[in-house]
């Protein structure tokens, strides 16, 4: 199996129930009824509380955007557009408050599998087994992604890129901005 890609002006938003902004669903694994790996890019347009995930390991990062605050029961995060990913219990459900105006946010959403975001900023390479499923997102530059030694696959700004490896190997990715994303399947 080689990349998929998706651009982001591909896919429709949809709008969120509580009104506070809109969601582009990148990608459901293995689909969108009974998903264990979601990629998602919100655009957060008002402060509001996330919406309830029980049993959902969340991976949240900023995109696009000065940053947001959230608030858990125990403790504020400050997240911006430089920071690494934030991990937590998607059944925490935080208050979110944008910090200078509207975000957009990427999103990585686990049910059982084990995972990780985390930004790329130059090269990062990877052994990674077979089964698992590894995703890079071009932010505001293009990015490469390559698996062993295939032709690497140039990424638009924009562009999320994904694979679940059929046989172990290296992946490596190149980019002064974007996102790479990994899940066991």
């Amino acid at each position: 199996m080689s990349f998929q890609c998706i651009a982001v002006d591909d896919v429709v938003p949809q709008a969120w129930r509580n009104g506070g902004g809109q969601t582009r669903e990148l990608l459901a694994w293995p689909n969108a009824a009974d998903w264990t790996l979601r990629i998602s890019l919100a655009d957060v347009e008002a402060d509001g509380p996330f919406s309830p995930f029980p049993g959902v390991q969340r991976w949240f990062a900023v995109v696009q955007g000065a940053g947001v605050r959230l608030q858990f029961a125990d403790a504020t995060r400050v997240i911006g557009l430089a920071d690494e990913p934030l991990c937590f219990d998607g059944a925490l459900a935080p208050g979110c408050a944008m910090l200078q105006g509207p975000t957009r946010d990427l999103n990585l959403m686990l049910r059982g599998p084990a995972g990780h975001m985390r930004r790329v900023r130059g090269s990062l390479c990877c052994d990674l087994s077979a089964s698992v499923l590894v995703a890079v997102y071009a932010l505001s530059k293009r990015a490469e992604v390559q698996f062993c030694d295939e032709a690497a696959l140039v990424l638009a700004p924009g562009t999320l890129a994904w694979r679940q490896l059929d046989t172990p190997g290296r992946v490596r990715a190149e980019g002064l901005d974007a996102l790479w994303l990994e899940a066991a399947v």
